[in-house]
């Protein structure tokens, strides 16, 4: 089973402690504590992940981010790219190639990628829905187990 992860970026960033730092790679620009565990995940049991940025769409981890931004999903008049936008790069980036879909984040962002995937390929969303606190628990805990256990206990084994 191939496994296509996506991780919610996140409002804290690089920028906001070190104001002179310059172009970084999407892993390394994001760095709150929910992108953190869920970041660690995802290296742990995808064959690829993706990160989703209200800004750049579906991006590679590798992927350079220029400088801060502040993009969000919740408010439309950040001018957050569109579902039209994400459907195209779901397939110009192939993400539909997977054999399952697993999305990290809360309802904001789990929505937006069953939205984005349509019936094309199963989204598996364990924290959705979850606080914030309780999500990253639950993510940290997934992490700990084999991969075996892991697709057990999200319910694909």
């Amino acid at each position: 089973m191939r496994i296509l992860i996506v991780v919610p970026c996140g409002k804290s960033k690089i920028w906001d402690v070190d104001q002179d730092r310059g172009p970084t790679r999407a892993e390394e620009a994001y760095t709150g504590g929910p992108f953190k565990v869920n970041r660690a995940f995802a290296k742990r049991f995808a064959d690829r992940w993706v990160i989703l940025s209200a800004k750049y769409g579906f991006i590679d981890p590798s992927f350079t981010i220029l400088e801060n931004y502040n993009v969000t999903f919740k408010d439309p008049s950040t001018n957050p790219i569109s579902l039209e936008q994400l459907r195209s790069q779901v397939d110009e980036m192939k993400l539909d190639a997977y054999d399952v879909v697993i999305a990290l984040g809360g309802r904001d962002y789990t929505s937006i990628v069953k939205r984005c995937f349509g019936d094309k390929k199963k989204v598996i969303c364990p924290a959705e829905g979850l606080p914030v606190g309780k999500a990253m628990g639950c993510i940290s805990n997934l992490t700990n187990l084999d991969r075996e256990e892991m697709l057990r206990e999200i319910g694909l084994c």
